[in-house]
């Protein structure tokens, strides 16, 4: 065992198991919030020792109580501390010179409170790292432990008299959504192996506890709700490492990004919202995405001991059902979602004649009317034989609520087996839910949360490579915008092709570029040209030139006074099929990200976008194609000239190569447009904008 390997086991059993807990501001009074984990701990059969710290109480619940943590004279391994939040960091100093390894701090006035918390909570981790003691927290509501009875929380959810143990761990930054994720499984015999809650994740994080769950021999599936994230490093390395050893990661994302006032500076920054950014970061990494909380609480069974599936085309899902109803409220749902209904061929139904199951060329196989407990069976067995299905999905009606036998059993029965088979029961029936639990069979209670668990699982993939960062290239330091010309340097030595051009200055505007061009304001300040007049097109010869770049400098002068301008730019007239715009951006929750939609006037009008976490290779940029229905004209719709989208995948790919910029960060960059000629004729940049900062944002790539 290596040196990490070891430290990250000490650390994982005086988190989840330790052998002592001594809890900080315990109460004596068992109404109290602060009595709340002795009470939880004994109650839930914690047998190890338990040492209540209360300057003013002899005994605290009938036991001992220590008026500092100095004076318990025995090891302790996980302190809870409860007490006011201007004594939070005495006490986490008192632990460390006990040898406390870890506190979780109940305590609220933190960072959650605003600048003032924020300067308190950083004061607070220094203090912590230096007297050698880990936190989780602050305002964090603790975990709970089923299998080792330790239920060392505030959470008023352990009144509840058993815990039940299952193969499922959950990490909440959310305490009361702990609670409710517990409650919600317990009703529906759904078993936890650890809960966490980790407040506002100061020093212990997400990532941290991800990696120790992979360890875990309990945990088979690692449930996530989360409302940001914090380390992006971190969570990324353990996500893939769960991957790799077999265990999903499943995400509940709500809250959005503090992306900050920086975007109004590029088309990018606004098209890539936060969702998109989420969704390609969880890609990036290997975690499903699911978008209801019911989802997260069930879809455990439906991965267990499953890998991501990749098809050249949409899901087929077969339905077969008691409950024509009940079966078309989920097959909608899912059709809408993107999943195809797998329709009997003639071979399968002649099949299906000769076991005594007549059936239609349907979406839904509905055996409503003739459903017997071998019929059902039949068809299932049939379903994960044939080829013409990626899944099955079996509806119940009300049979699941009163005969069960009829078709939950075949259900089970048939579970067994290479192909995803996912219940959805539509009526009440929770002693049936409870049953295809205990029997890993994937079953959900509503149709919505059915559909989304199929779309999650069909869209899982395996984690994208990490390229390393080895690029260097000579961006100037200072965190002002770089002038047109100077960013269309930096795409074309990433490899990018630009349009020819030069910058110009009053009053003749001399420059030697062939009639038709463009001409353009050079300025650093102004990131939008066209919005305030500053670009001017087809122009036909010198005189031409002379006259409007004169005005258009007059107006700018006018309207912009502040603007340093340089000159004016010009440029070659290109023209193309079509025109696309490529972004790139260091997003301040994941770090480096990658953009491309329709460009000009409509890249923010469509908000037609695909984002990925940058870098990208061209089979990724070719996926992120693919999702812009706004090129459709450039792949030859209706006999349209195909546009060079192979050469468009080319320039994806070397903007998302300033992710590997070594020596000086790049905050933000963007062309746009991007100007697609022909297929086969290539794509020019021919406008561009890009941003360096001196200091960079943590990220994973």
């Amino acid at each position: 065992m290596s040196e990490t390997d070891a430290d990250r086991t000490t650390f994982a059993k005086a988190l989840f198991t330790p052998r002592a807990v001594a809890l900080i501001g315990a109460s004596g009074d068992e109404k109290k919030n602060t009595a709340r984990p002795q009470r939880y701990l004994r109650k839930h059969g914690y047998t190890a020792m338990i040492y209540p710290v209360n300057a003013t109480r002899p005994e605290t619940l009938g036991e001992r109580a220590y008026p500092t943590v100095s004076a318990i004279d025995a090891p302790v391994d996980h302190a809870f501390i409860m007490v006011p939040t201007k004594d939070v960091a005495g006490a986490v100093e008192e632990c460390g010179k006990c040898g406390i390894p870890i506190a979780t701090i109940f305590s609220d006035g933190f960072a959650e409170i605003g600048t003032e918390g924020q300067a308190r909570q950083a004061n607070l981790v220094a203090r912590a790292k230096a007297a050698g003691v880990r936190l989780l927290g602050p305002n964090c509501m603790g975990l709970v432990n089923t299998h080792d009875r330790v239920a060392l929380s505030i959470n008023a959810v352990l009144e509840m008299e058993t815990l039940l143990t299952g193969p499922l761990s959950v990490i909440s930054q959310s305490g009361s959504m702990m609670g409710a994720l517990l409650s919600r499984g317990q009703a529906r015999g759904i078993g936890f192996a650890k809960l966490i809650s980790v407040g506002n994740e100061s020093d212990v994080s997400v990532g941290e506890l991800i990696d120790l769950l992979v360890d875990d021999p309990h945990t088979e599936t690692i449930l996530l709700f989360l409302e940001t994230i914090r380390d992006a490093r971190a969570f990324a390395n353990a996500t893939r490492r769960a991957f790799a050893e077999g265990k999903p990661v499943v995400a509940y994302k709500l809250g959005r990004s503090p992306i900050g006032e920086a975007l109004a500076v590029s088309h990018t920054g606004a098209l890539a919202g936060a969702d998109d950014v989420i969704d390609a970061f969880f890609k990036r990494h290997g975690v499903l995405r699911v978008d209801m909380l019911e989802t997260l609480l069930e879809i455990g069974p439906l991965l267990t001991g499953r890998h991501p599936v990749a098809l050249p085309r949409a899901p087929r899902i077969a339905a077969v059902t008691t409950t024509g109803g009940g079966a078309a409220t989920v097959a909608d749902r899912m059709g809408t979602l993107g999943l195809d209904a797998a329709i009997p061929d003639d071979a399968f139904i002649a099949r299906m004649k000769t076991a005594g199951v007549p059936i239609l060329k349907s979406p839904i196989i509905d055996l409503t009317l003739t459903a017997t407990s071998a019929k059902y069976g039949a068809v299932l067995d049939g379903l994960q034989e044939w080829d013409g299905c990626d899944a099955v999905l079996a509806v119940v009606g009300s049979s699941a609520q009163f005969h069960p036998q009829l078709a939950v059993k075949p259900i089970v029965e048939s579970s067994r087996s290479r192909k995803p088979l996912v219940a959805f029961l539509a009526p009440d029936a929770p002693a049936s839910l409870a049953w295809l639990s205990a029997q890993k069979v994937p079953a959900f209670r509503t149709p919505e949360s059915c559909a989304d668990a199929m779309v999650a699982y069909f869209r899982w993939t395996a984690p994208i490579p990490m390229q390393p960062i080895a690029l260097a290239l000579p961006v100037n330091t200072g965190d002002a915008p770089r002038t047109e010309q100077e960013a269309l340097a930096i795409f074309a030595a990433l490899g990018v092709e630009t349009v020819r051009s030069t910058l110009t200055h009053a009053p003749d505007f001399v420059h030697d570029i062939a009639y038709p061009i463009v001409a353009k304001i050079s300025s650093a300040a102004i990131a939008h040209k066209s919005e305030v007049g500053g670009v001017l097109l087809s122009i036909q010869n010198a005189l031409e030139l002379q006259e409007r770049a004169r005005a258009m400098l007059a107006t700018i002068a006018r309207t912009q006074p502040a603007a340093r301008i340089e000159g004016v730019l010009v440029q070659e007239m290109e023209r193309g099929l079509g025109e696309a715009i490529v972004g790139y951006r260091h997003d301040p929750m994941v770090g480096p990200i990658v953009l491309v939609g329709a460009g000009g006037v409509l890249a923010e009008a469509l908000h037609d976008v695909a984002v990925a976490v940058a870098p990208v290779d061209l089979a990724e940029a070719m996926a992120m194609i693919a999702c812009i229905k706004s090129f459709a004209p450039l792949r030859g719709y209706r006999n349209l000239p195909p546009g060079d989208l192979a050469a468009l995948a080319k320039a994806i790919v070397a903007v998302s190569r300033l992710a590997t910029i070594a020596n000086q960060p790049v905050e933000e960059a963007e062309i746009n447009p991007l100007l697609i000629r022909a297929a086969g004729q290539g794509a020019v940049a021919v406008d561009g904008l890009l941003i360096v900062k001196q200091s960079t944002i943590a990220g994973a790539r």
